[in-house]
């Protein structure tokens, strides 16, 4: 088909009208010459049979041209390759599919230089840094082993009496190194419709967080990416459970259809707008955004209820006792309401004999007999003189233990950028956007109560563990780059020996509890990140013939039509070289499957096994 498609190119290019002056190529001055049945280009089409026969068909003697069959093929992804796709093409592997992202059954793998978290929400303020990040897209059919349950290594539990190998997996916190996606699949095994809340901060895709090939990430493939980890996590909620997801203008509105068709509809429940800072930024070309969004959605919205937010001093300052009630203090309401029947207007006299009737307009909120059952109950207010407009007293110990959120967050209440940078730099800790703690306290105490599980697979710094530790919630936390140790680890570990700052002291934290920290078990991800660091064609070279020699190829590779394009490869960038050995390795073979942990080819050991059997066979 290529060679079909360069053929028809190489007869385009007679005409110079579909051509600018730089060579690239007019397709809309093709497209428009085609629906016009441009003279011109009929007859370049009917100078060569083979393009002929593909575009024209006899009918009584005539040719007729099939001007949709026409169009559909210059507007395919193949006609007009890159030189990484038409060397993709010349070796036979195939393309992603063009399938509607909600129907489509494609899965969205991720090998970066920093995945995932990309430092959350890093957005335009923010340097931008220079790691390429790869994606391959799966057709269903290319899976069979992929999202199986896989092995579990290294498996380490930390806590005031510092760290041990963990033998065992009960109800401990969780911190697992590895691909998110799969180690989804493989939580589901045990925390299917276990997890009372998720809180996800992913790549908000704005060109400036890497997630793309030097560009944003592909629109599409960004939402294959979040579909397929999304409609685990909902597997993964209890049937009273709810899902946060951080996201930004650049892909809110497209995730918020998504999300609508994989939770239903009928289950979103807000847009919570975040402040996420103060000053403006004046270099903005347009305007300056100053607030990020949180879709808020409930795994059953009919049974789901959020907690209330807890009264604040201020609040609870408005209630005062100059009266010297036994009953505590209590604030003053009205008597008066702006509807009501003629039997609600009525004179009332004070303790003083002044005699009042409502407003004009107005009406008293209770009837005679209901008020004069307030007075004897010591619950109407006439001033401290007993001479002023009655006023319904209302007790502090009577309100609504706790306040209903509203969706507007401001950085007063919950924090901003500045202040998340600040928590972590106490602590001696670098990352470039966590989020504060105070909004994930916001998140979780609407979301939850002590002792229900806490999920977030784009952990990144570790702020949703570290809260949800402070907060007594049982945690799991997933991410898959290196400085899951030399970072959240730390972290977590300081959350342990009783670090002071961010909501430390608003929820009385002093330290203790523990967290298991464990990893995937990589087989072919170790390739995936050799290749990722390789800095030369030279590297490249030995790290695929160590993969040939390890048999973890592709099935749809034929390894002798690579030997054959062997020039056309080392004419690639070393991008797009890359990117190929990326592609070229068996993706059900990332990691190591839980069926194949005997598989002495493996070498797990036997405390790694005992640890990962612990954990499949663990009723939570």
């Amino acid at each position: 088909m290529q060679k079909f498609f360069d053929r028809l190119l190489e007869l385009l290019k007679r005409d110079k009208r579909f051509f600018a002056d730089d060579g690239n190529f007019l397709r809309n001055a093709v497209f428009e010459a085609a629906m016009n049945a441009d003279e011109n280009l009929l007859q370049l089409l009917l100078s060569e049979k083979n393009i002929a026969d593909k575009f024209f068909k006899d009918v009584a003697g005539f040719k007729v041209f099939d001007k949709i069959k026409f169009a559909w093929t210059i507007n395919n992804r193949q006609f007009l390759p890159d030189s990484y796709t038409r060397f993709k093409n010349k070796i036979g592997l195939v393309n992603e599919s063009d399938n509607f992202i909600s129907k489509a059954e494609d899965v969205s793998l991720v090998f970066p230089y920093k995945d995932c978290i990309l430092e959350g929400g890093q957005t335009a303020e923010d340097q931008t840094r220079d790691e390429i990040f790869y994606n391959e897209l799966l057709a269903r059919d290319e899976i069979d082993l992929l999202l199986a349950p896989k092995v579990f290594i290294k498996a380490t539990r930390y806590s005031a009496e510092g760290a041990k190998p963990a033998e065992n997996f009960s109800d401990d916190n969780l911190i697992i190194k590895g691909n998110n996606l799969l180690a989804l699949a493989s939580l589901k095994k045990i925390f299917a419709a276990k997890v009372k809340c998720i809180y996800i901060d992913p790549p908000f895709n704005t060109g400036s967080d890497s997630f793309g090939y030097n560009d944003h990430f592909n629109h599409s493939t960004w939402l294959t990416f979040m579909k397929n980890r999304l409609e685990i996590a909902k597997d993964l909620l209890k049937p009273d459970g709810s899902i946060w997801i951080s996201i930004d203008d650049d892909e809110g509105h497209y995730l918020k259809v998504l999300a609508d068709e994989i939770f239903d509809r009928k289950n979103f429940v807000a847009t919570v707008i975040w402040e996420k800072k103060y000053s403006p930024q004046n270099d903005a070309t347009w305007l300056s955004d100053s607030h990020d969004f949180i879709l808020v959605y409930a795994k059953d919205k009919e049974i789901w209820r959020p907690n209330l937010l807890p009264r604040t001093e201020e609040m609870n300052a408005r209630y005062k006792n100059p009266d010297n009630d036994p009953r505590g203090a209590w604030a003053s309401t009205t008597l008066t309401a702006k509807s009501g029947s003629d039997s609600l207007i009525y004179e009332i006299t004070t303790p003083t004999g002044k005699k009042f009737l409502p407003p004009k307009g107005r009406y008293w909120a209770f009837s005679k007999e209901s008020f004069d059952a307030l007075v004897a109950d010591n619950r109407v207010y006439f001033g401290g003189d007993g001479n002023n407009v009655p006023r319904k007293k209302t007790f502090l110990s009577e309100v609504q233990d706790g306040l209903v959120s509203k969706t507007i967050w401001t950085r007063d209440e919950v924090g901003d950028n500045q202040d998340s940078k600040r928590e972590l730099l106490n602590l001696d800790l670098v990352f470039g956007t966590p989020k504060p703690e105070r909004l994930i306290e916001r998140i979780l105490t609407l979301a939850t109560k002590a002792g229900d599980l806490v999920l977030d697979y784009h952990l990144g710094s570790g702020t949703t563990a570290a809260v949800a530790h402070k907060m007594g919630r049982r945690y799991i936390g997933v991410e898959q780059m290196d400085y899951i140790e030399t970072l959240t680890v730390e972290r977590l570990k300081k959350v342990i020996g009783g670090e002071g700052g961010g909501i430390s002291e608003k929820v009385g934290w002093k330290g203790g509890g523990s967290f298991v920290y464990c990893e995937l078990a990589k087989l072919n991800q170790n390739f995936v990140e050799a290749i990722e660091a390789a800095e030369d064609f030279d590297t490249l070279k030995k790290i695929y013939e160590r993969m040939t020699a390890t048999g973890f190829i592709s099935h749809k590779v034929d390894l002798a039509k690579i030997d054959k394009a062997a020039k056309d490869f080392s004419e690639l960038t070393l991008d797009n070289q890359k990117k190929f050995l990326l592609e070229l390795s068996d993706k059900n073979l990332l990691y190591v499957n839980l069926s194949d942990m005997d598989d002495e080819e493996f070498a797990i050991s036997d405390g790694d096994k005992k640890f990962t059997r612990s954990f499949y066979l663990t009723v939570i």
